[in-house]
Order: C-alpha cells, then sequence, then structure tokens
C-alpha cells in the first residue's frame, strides 16, 4: 500500500502547475498576410486567364500556368515562412530569458537530497 502512495505522490510531483504559462503569439504579421494575399491574386487571375477561350493562345497556355505556378508555389510559401526582422531580436532575448529561467528553476527545485 505505501508503494503505490509514493508513485501516486510522485506523479503529483511531476505535474506542471497552473502558475506556469506559455506565451502564446501568432506568428504571422500583417506583412505576412498582405505577401499571402498577393499570392491568392496571382492565382485568382492564372485562373481567369487560363478561362478563356482559345485553346491554342499564348496567354492561357503559357501566361496563366506561369502566373500559377508563382502564386503556389513561391509567393504563398515565401508569404508564410517569412520572419519579420524584429523578432530575430526577440528570439535572443527570448533565449537568454529562457536560460536565466532554467537556472532559477534548478535552484529552487523541489527535489529532496539525502
Amino acid at each position: 500500500m505505501q508503494q503505490k502512495a509514493k508513485i501516486k505522490s510522485g506523479k503529483t510531483q511531476s505535474r506542471v502547475s497552473p502558475k506556469q504559462k506559455k506565451d502564446l503569439s501568432f506568428p504571422l504579421e500583417k506583412e505576412n498576410f498582405v505577401i499571402i494575399s498577393l499570392g491568392i491574386v496571382l492565382i485568382v487571375v492564372g485562373y481567369l486567364l487560363m478561362a478563356q477561350n482559345s485553346v491554342s493562345g499564348f496567354v492561357p497556355t503559357v501566361i496563366s500556368p506561369i502566373l500559377l505556378f508563382l502564386g503556389y508555389c513561391v509567393v504563398i510559401p515565401y508569404g508564410i515562412l517569412k520572419r519579420p526582422k524584429t523578432a530575430i531580436v526577440t528570439t535572443d532575448n527570448a533565449a537568454v530569458t529562457t536560460e536565466t529561467s532554467k537556472v532559477s528553476a534548478a535552484a529552487t527545485s523541489n527535489v529532496k537530497v539525502g
């Protein structure tokens, strides 16, 4: 019976306290959304040009696939993956803050030695 009590108490100690909250922020900013919307505009224009009735024309067979490729494979992924310049500075500060909090968490640990 005592072993079960020890196991249960060990589980309660390993839980994350409700005081520790993670900083959640949305990674995309206004500039990212502008780039993504530009990609969507390219895609719409590409489909509109492709909808012309001439099958052997230059615009529906050459220009519209190029616009669609640029929209789907270049502009929209760039808009999603682009990081703002201020995030680099914030990331460096966050790394320093995270390292500091790890040291202070280790100093105030609940682990009993000896």
